[in-house]
Formats: structure tokens, C-alpha cells, sequence
């Protein structure tokens, strides 16, 4: 048995590492998170957070949105989240809901279903990664995605095509298609 998770603020990366110190038994811990969130203006934490905080393994929506009103999800994990919160922000998305997955196994189901149920008009669930289709989360962990949607509710993927390099290898064309599956994600 193993741990997977991907933080993406401090507060989580702290409670993170310190639910693997205070815990009762030893299970293996591996943790992905790109060193640019250690610079990024979104990724930060009150001090409330890492004081009275605690790991969570599904982080909800963070900005106040009608419940009534959102029509999709979009479910994401790692940095892709902040650039799209930053377009939801700047394009005036209200009617779309964005929930991180911090910890990819064990799967928190259960929290997941919590989160998805909270907007009863949502039909389309979308998940976002910038791996490519056959490199990042979409295979290992798309049955239990679905698991959590109500039978009204549809899942599918928005990123990159399959591809042999988990790179591009060019600045300019990683941008392009960075910004394309942020835009397949919440305008597709």
C-alpha cells in the first residue's frame, strides 16, 4: 500500500508531510509537485491554514460561485489548476465549479461524490491535465472518477494527445498547448 499525492499549497504539502510523520503505521509516500509552485503569486496559504489545518484530499471550489448556476466541473490536480482558475477568473466563468484531487491513491471517492453533488445542475464532468492523455492521471484513475458521477453526469478528458515525450521541448509550443487544453476544459 502506497500514498499518492500532488499538493499544490503550502498548507497541504506541510499537513502532507506531517500526517506521514504523526501517523500510526508507515505506508509509502509519494508526492508530485512541480518546482514552479514554489514561486507561483496563486499557491499560497493563510497562516490560519497551517496552524489549524489539515491535509485534505479533495480541495473544493475556493471561489464563491450559485451552486445553482454551475453547469460543469472541472476536475484537475497540480499546477494545470491555477492557470485554470486564472482564466475561469478572467473570462467570468461563473457557471463552472473547479475541484483539485490532491491525493490520487488510495482514491478519495467518497469526498469526490461530496463535492460533484454539490452542483445538481452540472451535467458535464471534464478532466483537466497538461500530461500527455496516455502519461498523466486520465488511465490509472478515470474509473474512479466516474465512480463518483451521478448517472445524469459525463465524464471527459481535456489535454494534451497521446505522446512518446512527457515534453514538448520547445517554451513557445508548450504555452500554445498549455493554453489549449485550459480552453478545451472550460470553453469546449
Amino acid at each position: 500500500n502506497i500514498q499518492v499525492c500532488t499538493p499544490t499549497t503550502p498548507a497541504q504539502i506541510f499537513h502532507l508531510l506531517r500526517r506521514q510523520v504523526i501517523r500510526d503505521f508507515r505506508k509509502p509516500l509519494v508526492v508530485m509537485t512541480p518546482k514552479s509552485l514554489l514561486r507561483h503569486k496563486l499557491a499560497v496559504s493563510p497562516l490560519d491554514d497551517l496552524f489549524n489545518g489539515k491535509f485534505h484530499t479533495i480541495i473544493p471550489e475556493i471561489d464563491t460561485l450559485d451552486e445553482q448556476k454551475v453547469t460543469k466541473v472541472v476536475l484537475c490536480g497540480g499546477k494545470v489548476y491555477y492557470d485554470l482558475l486564472q482564466m475561469r477568473r478572467d473570462k467570468k466563468l461563473d457557471h463552472i465549479a473547479i475541484i483539485r484531487i490532491e491525493q490520487l491513491y488510495p482514491f478519495p471517492k467518497k469526498a469526490l461524490t461530496t463535492e460533484i453533488n454539490k452542483y445538481p445542475n452540472a451535467k458535464e464532468v471534464v478532466w483537466c491535465q497538461e500530461e500527455p492523455q496516455n502519461q498523466g492521471v486520465w488511465f490509472s484513475s478515470q474509473h474512479n472518477m466516474k465512480d463518483c458521477l451521478r448517472p445524469e453526469q459525463t465524464l471527459c478528458y481535456a489535454g494534451r494527445e497521446f505522446a512518446a515525450a512527457p515534453a514538448v521541448g520547445s517554451p513557445a509550443l508548450h504555452a500554445q498547448q498549455q493554453l489549449a487544453l485550459v480552453e478545451q476544459a472550460l470553453l469546449g
